[in-house]
């Protein structure tokens, strides 16, 4: 199983367990990492870039294969994600008028496109627009950092 990862999912597990305190589960995740099941995308790294955690800040500079710039098959399925008009609420507001960042759109590209499923920490309203939501209406398997680890098997 192959796993894309949010910026929040990376974000909760730097900001949470703390590499010192959580060896295993830190073991276990650079194995999975290693063995290519754990992913992301360019567009996570540069959202990392702000990240509050200066752990994950500084880990993420030495990971760059970890964060792959789209390819054109993930830039043409945000042109199909985008296509769904609901779904362009994924780019908030704010963004559009002032500039920022969006990984989301790219994060569940990469997931259809390497057969992964996703790992964010963000809910699914109904009727919403968020990267569960998306994922369901595609067929895209999303799960919680706590669905990755219970998928994964992982007791500590």
């Amino acid at each position: 199983m192959s796993y894309v990862f949010d910026t929040n999912a990376f974000s909760q597990l730097f900001h949470s367990y703390y590499r010192n305190r959580f060896p295993t589960l830190w073991e276990q995740f650079d194995e999975l990492i290693e063995d290519g099941e754990i992913t992301s995308t360019r567009e996570v790294a540069r959202e990392i870039d702000g990240d509050r955690v200066v752990a994950l800040r500084d880990w993420a500079v030495n990971q760059r294969d970890l964060f792959p710039a789209p390819d054109a098959a993930e830039a043409g399925f945000v042109g199909q994600i985008f296509a769904v008009p609901h779904f362009l609420q994924i780019i908030e507001r704010k963004k559009l008028l002032k500039g920022g960042l969006n990984a989301d759109p790219f994060i569940i590209a990469r997931a259809q496109a390497t057969g992964g499923t996703v790992v964010t920490l963000e809910g699914e309203p109904r009727n919403g627009a968020k990267i569960p939501n998306i994922c369901r209406h595609f067929g895209i398997p999303c799960v919680s950092l706590e669905g990755f680890m219970e998928e994964e098997n992982w007791t500590f």
